[in-house]
């Protein structure tokens, strides 16, 4: 385990680099933070915990015995829910350190798990195109939806709650409601898929897309309308955070570098190899504050930066 407590970084950088973890023996798919504690799943199938201030890994670690692609700690912090790359999908009690279910509903890799805390329910998307809704207190199944759109990599839920945006395979958003789960947006947003999504945190109408296209996309989506497009990536766009408190976007890709935008799109800055950065993909971003976010890659690390000034 190595850890690098601070980053030197140039006068006109708007990030700066202030920690890093490693430990895994194979590529971290991702990392989830909740409080000062973060939980990581890899390729070489165990789910750790780490305190990311420190750069610490604790005693806390679940063998899963195969690769982990997704997790979820819930909101109150009592539970961490996993999902393997053969679509098992447990649920892990964090007082106790037991499991408490191994639900087998999905028959393909399960790639994102997102809580609707507004709902008190939890969806889990698989490789196949179908979403499972979950009762987040009896931890049952409450709806399965084959939406038959090829692997969903990534889901949003808007801020109110109130409607679940879907990224597939086929190149399409789908936009639910969350009351009954109708379709009420669907439009063609990338070329060869859809690869991450991720609602507007204040303006609910707006909707960021990236795909297999290295394109990211601004969106009014309930017409469908376009907003603006940028060229972001090299490869595929992996993953898309927005902070609301700065009003900064954050992409990270296949091509190994993350980067920030203003909310219009507008470039500001690439975090790569260079820059004290990731070696392979970055394969995820997570809010870890208003102003921090950790990045997990297939180099084996996770490194928590910190956006320095507000977007003006």
């Amino acid at each position: 385990m190595t850890t690098l407590s601070k980053m030197t970084t140039q006068s006109d950088s708007i990030v700066q680099k202030i920690s890093e973890c490693s430990g895994h023996a194979s590529g971290i798919y991702t990392a989830v933070v909740f409080e000062d504690k973060v939980y990581s799943a890899s390729a070489d199938g165990f789910v750790a915990r780490w305190n990311i201030r420190l750069g610490t890994q604790d005693k806390f670690a679940i063998n899963i015995g195969k690769p982990v692609y997704s997790l979820m700690v819930s909101h109150t912090g009592d539970f961490l829910m996993v999902g393997t790359n053969a679509g098992d999908l447990y649920v892990f009690d964090l007082e106790n350190r037991s499991e408490i279910k191994h639900f087998v509903q999905h028959k393909s890799a399960i790639f994102t798990l997102t809580e609707n805390k507004q709902k008190n329910v939890f969806y889990s998307a698989d490789a196949d195109g179908n979403i499972a809704v979950w009762d987040s207190v009896a931890f049952e199944l409450k709806l399965f939806l084959p939406l038959g759109c090829g692997k969903i990599r990534r889901l949003s839920v808007s801020t109110d709650g109130s409607f679940l945006a879907v990224g597939g395979q086929d190149g399409f958003v789908r936009v639910l409601d969350t009351e009954f789960y109708n379709e009420v947006s669907l439009f063609y947003a990338h070329q060869d898929g859809v690869s991450a999504v991720c609602f507007h945190p204040e303006n609910i109408e707006i909707l960021y897309s990236g795909g297999k296209d290295a394109i990211l996309r601004m969106w009014e989506w309930k017409s469908g309308t376009l907003k603006k497009e940028i060229p972001a990536h090299n490869f595929v766009v992996y993953d898309i955070l927005a902070f609301p408190a700065s009003k900064h976007v954050v992409s990270a890709s296949r091509d190994k570098s993350i980067k920030i935008w203003t909310e219009d799109l507008i470039f500001l800055e690439r975090i790569d190899q260079r820059t004290g950065g990731h070696r392979h993909s970055v394969n995820s971003i997570s809010k870890f504050s208003d102003d921090q976010f950790i990045s997990a890659s297939d180099d084996k690390r996770m490194i928590t930066w910190q956006i320095l000034k507000a977007n003006n």
